[in-house]
């Protein structure tokens, strides 16, 4: 994968950043990082500027957080409180209520977390979903997304440009916070249903 991006990039310029990093948002397996990096490592060889590839990068960010909001716009609240009142919802033992609370909470939380989340792998595409499902305003939505992403593709656009031909093995040590990150993600998951079930038995007990 990573010669097929590196070759589109080389071709495309700064239509080939945006496309990459759109598509990337919507299909998180793509590495960013790498996308950002390199691009940056481009400015130092090519006619691309780093400013230039800063604004391709963050319009690939917005266009691509866009398509998922409304993806979680159409599994609206309501649409998935019907799911969880059928077979589904006893099988994996979620009621509407609980996802009253879980929109409640994005109503108080949501800006600051659409804005962190965009220096977390693959939360940080995902989180577009929840925005779209508990219809955060889309100003709001969009000035989040645009500031965290803006900062995020900024910094390692500006350390490929500064690293030159090392930029591989920033890549590597990026990939490997990816991976840590996803397995802490994980973790926490796992965690977080452990502690839901536990609740869940401790109210059937009293």
């Amino acid at each position: 994968m990573q010669e097929v991006i590196i070759s589109i990039m080389d071709q495309f310029g700064y239509f080939g950043v945006f496309l990459l990093i759109a598509i990337e948002n919507i299909f998180p397996p793509i590495p960013s990082e790498l996308v950002l990096v390199f691009g940056g490592f481009m400015t130092t060889y090519t006619a691309l500027k780093v400013w230039g590839v800063i604004v391709a990068a963050t319009l690939g960010s917005l266009i691509g957080a866009i398509v998922l909001y409304y993806i979680g716009k159409i599994l609206n609240k309501e649409r998935l409180k019907k799911i969880v009142s059928g077979k589904i919802g006893k099988i994996i033992r979620l009621k509407p209520s609980d996802i009253e609370k879980a929109d409640s909470w994005f109503d108080t939380k949501g800006n600051k977390t659409v804005f962190f989340c965009r220096f977390i792998p693959l939360i940080r595409s995902l989180i577009s979903i929840p925005a779209g499902m508990s219809e955060m305003p889309m100003k709001k939505f969009l000035l989040y997304t645009i500031a965290g992403s803006l900062i995020w593709n900024t910094v390692l656009i500006i350390v490929g440009s500064k690293v030159g031909e090392n930029w591989v093995k920033i890549v590597d040590t990026l990939d490997k916070y990816s991976h840590i990150t996803v397995i802490v993600l994980f973790i926490v998951f796992l965690l977080v249903v452990a502690w839901f079930y536990k609740k869940k038995i401790k109210k059937k007990e009293s």
